[in-house]
C-alpha cells in the first residue's frame, strides 16, 4: 500500500493566485494548486495571501484528502500537477458525511 505524503512547504504563489503545497506518493511528486477564488469561498469573503495559507493550514487535512481523491482518479493538470476546485473540497465534505469513520 503506497502513501501519500505532503511536506510542510506551503507557500503563496503570485503568479498563479494560489496557495501550493508538495504531494508525493509512490514515484510520482507533484505540486497543488488551491486557487484564491477557493478561499474567497471558505472565508466569505476577500482572500489576501495572509488569509488564504492561514485558512490552508486549518483545513489542511480536508485539502488533503482531495487531493488523494484527485490522484486516485487520476486527474492530473496539463502539467502533470493537481488543480483543486472548491468541488473538490465539496466532494470530500459529502464523502466524510456519508461515511464518517
Amino acid at each position: 500500500m503506497a502513501f501519500f505524503t505532503f511536506p510542510e512547504d506551503a507557500h503563496w504563489n503570485p503568479r498563479s493566485e494560489a496557495v501550493e503545497f508538495s504531494v508525493a506518493i509512490g514515484g510520482y511528486e507533484g505540486t497543488v494548486r488551491a486557487p484564491a477564488e477557493i478561499f474567497r469561498r471558505l472565508l466569505g469573503g476577500p482572500a489576501t495571501p495572509e488569509k488564504c495559507l492561514e485558512a490552508y493550514h486549518l483545513q489542511r487535512t480536508r485539502f488533503e484528502r482531495a487531493v488523494e481523491a484527485k490522484l486516485r482518479r487520476r486527474e492530473l493538470a496539463d502539467d502533470g500537477n493537481v488543480e483543486l476546485a472548491g468541488r473538490d473540497l465539496r466532494l470530500v465534505e459529502a464523502w466524510a458525511e456519508r461515511d464518517p469513520d
